[in-house]
Formats: C-alpha cells, structure tokens, sequence
C-alpha cells in the first residue's frame, strides 16, 4: 500500500455503509461483544449525521478511493467537563501497523485543540494492545474508572490525554 495514495478527509455520506462494515468486522475479528460495544451503536450506520454536530468531526482514512479506516471526536456523553471522546478507531488489516493510525490519532488530536477541548478520553478492550500502545505514545494515560456514560460497558480500559 502507497502512503502517497493515502489521504485523510472528514466523512461524508456515502461512506457511512463502508465505514460501518470496517468497524463491524474488526469488532467481530477482535471477539468483542455486540451489545454493550459500538458495533450496537444505533448510529453506527449513520455517522456522517452524527458527528455533523459542533465540536464533532469524524475522518476517513481512504485508499484509491475506498474507505479503510477511521476515527473521530465528539464531546463526552454524560459529563459536564470540556473533554471530547476518541471514538471509532478501526482500520481494515490491511492499514494496520504502517503508521497511518498515527496520522489519524494525531488529525483527531488537533481537531480537538482547535474545538477548545481541555482533555480527550477513550474506552478500549484490554486486548487491543497495539492500539493502547499508540495512544500511550500520544500522551494517554490510563484511568482507574470510566468518565461520563458512554454505553460501552464492555471496555474495561479507560484513558485519558490533557490537551
């Protein structure tokens, strides 16, 4: 895979089926629970509508012309301070590992600084090492309990990064 054929840009409507699916495959891939997970997440297969909101962005990692990842950042659901959450970070396998989740995690990181956020929060599975290891290179630590009430009760590892 060409890294020059690679561009990262926000969501736009006809991605929300291909982006659904990368999602869906590597939760299934990765043994995650359906309920209690975003592969339950009834706006799952409408996140151009979701996160056309203030604050909210959401980009797609596309390849020659095809979606194969994606992540974005929207204020924390259920908590009263300025922190955004890192949400849907999933790439087909076939991005993994080549340093493109970096260049997203960082795209995401200056939406955030740009919305005005104080802090970025996630949830993830404790078994999705490398991707922890990556949010650890970007500055998140880890969190003895969740903040907010995101729905995920299935993602027992909480992290947080100050902006």
């Amino acid at each position: 895979m060409n890294a020059t054929s690679l561009i990262i840009r926000e969501i736009r409507p006809s991605d929300n089926a291909a982006i659904a699916r990368i999602i869906r495959r590597v939760l299934e891939d990765f043994g995650v629970p359906k309920t209690g997970s975003s592969y339950a997440d009834p706006l799952l297969d409408d996140l151009h509508t979701y996160y056309n909101k203030d604050r909210a962005v959401y980009f797609i990692i596309e390849y020659e012309g095809t979606p194969v990842g994606g992540a974005g950042i929207t204020p924390l659901e259920n908590y009263t301070g300025n922190v955004c959450e890192l949400q849907k970070m999933y790439f087909e396998p076939s991005v993994r590992g080549k340093g493109y989740g970096a260049r997203l995690l960082q795209k995401c990181l200056e939406s955030a600084v740009d919305f005005g956020y104080e802090a970025c929060y996630l949830e993830t599975m404790p078994y999705m090492k490398a991707a922890q290891t990556l949010y650890q290179r970007f500055g998140f630590e880890y969190l003895d309990g969740s903040m907010g009430d995101t729905g995920h009760t299935v993602c027992p590892v909480w992290m947080l990064k100050k902006l």
